[in-house]
């Protein structure tokens, strides 16, 4: 998914790349949705995802796929520097929604999660804009557009885009579970067992 992409997963895959010089990582970047289908169908040896995109009521997604925690990531509203929520020490989301929003494309898992929350505080989110990536989120709510979401280190990361505040959210659903996926974790190729040990021991150091 795009905030493992942009959060974790560059130093994670330089220190494998330079322990494994002879292994070629192909890496694609998809909604998490997409990347559960593309692992499913054998597209992808391992997937990165949010664990939401899993089937609801069910330890594991669709046979024959597997799945094991990797990291978690927490959700922060982002604003520009001069809202009137900028200066709180954390805010409900549903305090949130008297104000209009930047969003991301309907199927990511950010964008997702938000209009669930929304619904569950029987409001709806105002969108004004959607955009396509973190950056361009930043840019807009910069330009005083709207509010947004994004994960705390994608922020870290990104902060510089703007005068932004990142102010933390209160809800229990903006703490994420970003998951590994295999259709069977023991029968990976070699190479691909050793990152999935590689990620999963840096996830834990």
């Amino acid at each position: 998914c795009a905030s493992a992409v942009m959060q974790f997963l560059p130093e994670d895959l330089g220190r494998f790349a330079r322990q494994h010089a002879d292994v070629r990582i192909e890496l694609q970047e998809h909604f998490s949705g997409d990347v559960l289908r593309a692992v499913q169908e054998g597209a992808a040896d391992i997937g990165v995802c949010n664990a939401s995109a899993l089937p609801h009521g069910s330890e594991n997604p669709s046979a024959p796929l597997q799945w094991r925690p990797w990291r978690q990531d927490r959700l922060l509203l982002v604003t520009s520097a001069a809202h009137p929520l900028a200066g709180r020490q954390s805010v409900d989301f549903a305090d949130t929604l008297a104000f209009d929003y930047v969003g991301l494309h309907a199927a990511s898992s950010i964008s997702q999660a938000m209009q669930q929350a929304a619904s569950a505080a029987g409001r709806s989110a105002r969108l004004r804009i959607r955009v396509s990536d973190l950056a361009a989120m930043c840019r807009m709510i910069d330009q005083g557009l709207g509010l947004g979401l994004m994960p705390e280190r994608a922020f870290a990361l990104l902060r510089g885009a703007g005068r932004l505040a990142g102010v933390p959210l209160t809800d229990a659903w903006a703490t994420r579970q970003i998951i590994l996926l295999a259709r069977n974790f023991d029968s990976l190729p070699a190479a691909a067992r050793a990152l999935v040990e590689h990620l999963g021991a840096a996830a834990a150091a």
